[in-house]
């Protein structure tokens, strides 16, 4: 069984990002001046210099700004304004919050601590879900994969109690209606399984709460096991262990950007004219296509993963 639908593809073109601008107290932050309140205090002794004039604290500024502080030039490099990025593999149990009255964990707490600005999640996996689960310190970057409107897609691995027929498969990816909207799956495809387990790929292109195995449920079938393994083109790196994450390099940050930045490509013509983009290791070498299973989750589909305890 393998039932897929057109999925919208983005051009693979590479911007360049040094026309950026960020607030200034962030950027003297960043490169390590201080923390961005005792930037913020040196702007208000009119310290800081750029392009000549006294900076405010709303001053923002480019790779290309001159800058100075106390008399001295500040070199601003281009990735000094790149955001960070971080892959992590959230393992089942942890939830997606800061602080939590139950005292459960959370994903934060196996985060590196940064100065000057803090950890953003880009959407959320619930406390049941594990695989990829992405940060960034920008929230622009943050609400373009997360924003309906451009369409980042999702791709889970999905282990279900029982089998779909064919009828269900089609039904899944036309569409179902739910209590709030209708939905349905960008693509389905049947990885088998043993016994009363079936594991199934499947794809979706909104975050809405639940909504995978709310779809699953739409038909009677409970979802055991859900573990994500792409968002965009980001895909979950098979030596990325649960809890565990990595950081991308500002190279890869900026193809990131880049491609965010593209508009949906439409037309069939135009997805003939697109031609794949050279994408870092860390990177799905397709922008809309599978990425190979990590270890664990092909002994998963084996029927030999081990148990993961829900610490929820």
């Amino acid at each position: 069984m393998n039932t897929k639908t057109k999925t919208p593809f983005r051009r693979p073109v590479v911007a360049p990002v040094s026309t950026e601008s960020n607030k200034l107290q962030k950027v003297l932050a960043q490169i390590g001046l201080g923390s961005r309140r005792d930037m913020e205090v040196w702007i208000e002794e009119e310290r800081v210099l750029v392009n000549g004039q006294i900076a405010t604290k709303g001053t923002r500024v480019t790779s290309s700004d001159r800058i100075k502080v106390d008399g001295r030039d500040v070199h601003v490099s281009a990735t000094a304004l790149t955001p960070r990025v971080l892959l992590y593999h959230k393992p089942e149990g942890e939830i997606v919050t800061r602080d939590d009255p139950q005292g459960r964990e959370t994903v934060f707490s196996n985060l590196p601590g940064l100065r000057g600005a803090r950890w953003l999640s880009v959407g959320r996996l619930d406390v049941s879900t594990s695989g990829l689960l992405i940060f960034t310190t920008s929230g622009e970057l943050a609400n373009s994969m997360m924003h309906p409107r451009f369409k980042v897609e999702r791709e889970y691995a999905a282990r279900v109690f029982g089998t779909l027929n064919q009828t269900q498969a089609d039904q899944l990816c036309q569409g179902i209606e739910l209590p709030d909207g209708m939905a349905a799956f960008n693509a389905l495809t049947d990885e088998g399984g043993e016994g009363s387990n079936h594991w199934y790929r499947v794809q979706v292109s909104e975050g809405r709460n639940r909504l995978v195995r709310r779809l699953f449920e739409a038909l009677g079938f409970t979802v055991s096991r859900l573990i994500r393994v792409r968002f965009g083109y980001l895909q979950l790196p098979s030596r990325l262990k649960r809890g565990q994450f990595m950081e991308l390099e500002p190279a890869e940050v900026i193809e990131l950007l880049a491609w965010l930045k593209q508009p949906l490509i439409e037309t069939e013509d135009d997805i003939q004219r697109a031609k794949p983009a050279k994408r870092p290791s860390r990177v799905s070498t397709k922008t809309q296509s599978s990425p190979p299973l990590v270890k664990g989750q092909k002994n998963a589909m084996r029927g030999q993963a081990r148990s993961t305890r829900d610490r929820a």
